[in-house]
């Protein structure tokens, strides 16, 4: 009985705390066999040209984290393209850096930006795109 006295305000801790986090980022890694197969379809694409080490790469994933925790059902794909190891799609989307986004409307692209981590920006990107 005191056991369950000492770990029931422990366990609930635990519970509410994992309940309250954020869900991670759904993104896949580029690739393009994938991208050839999403634009085919018709689908909304988000190209996220990032590095591990960049804080506005980090930002844009928090409010992209809040884009997708907010629209659960959203149909928009992230790829995301490795700053330092996928030199070649870097330079094929022509990015000037790390921190580039851009949307895809199959095989539209329709916005590009660099270094945006303003979520309004960002979610009316998207929600232009996607009818919303």
């Amino acid at each position: 009985m005191n056991f369950l006295r000492f770990f029931a305000p422990v366990i609930t801790a635990i519970v509410l705390f994992t309940s309250l986090q954020a869900h991670a980022l759904e993104a896949e890694s580029f690739t393009k066999e994938r991208f050839d197969a999403l634009q085919a379809e018709g689908a909304p694409i988000l190209v996220d040209i990032y590095a591990t080490w960049c804080p506005t790469c980090a930002k844009q994933r928090e409010v992209l984290e809040t884009y997708q925790n907010e629209n659960p059902d959203s149909e928009l794909v992230i790829l995301e393209v490795d700053f330092d190891d996928q030199k070649e799609w870097v330079k094929h989307f022509k990015a000037p850096r790390q921190s580039t986004l851009l949307l895809f409307d199959g095989s539209e692209q329709v916005w590009f930006s660099v270094a945006e981590t303003r979520e309004d920006k960002i979610f009316a990107a998207i929600g232009e795109l996607l009818g919303q």
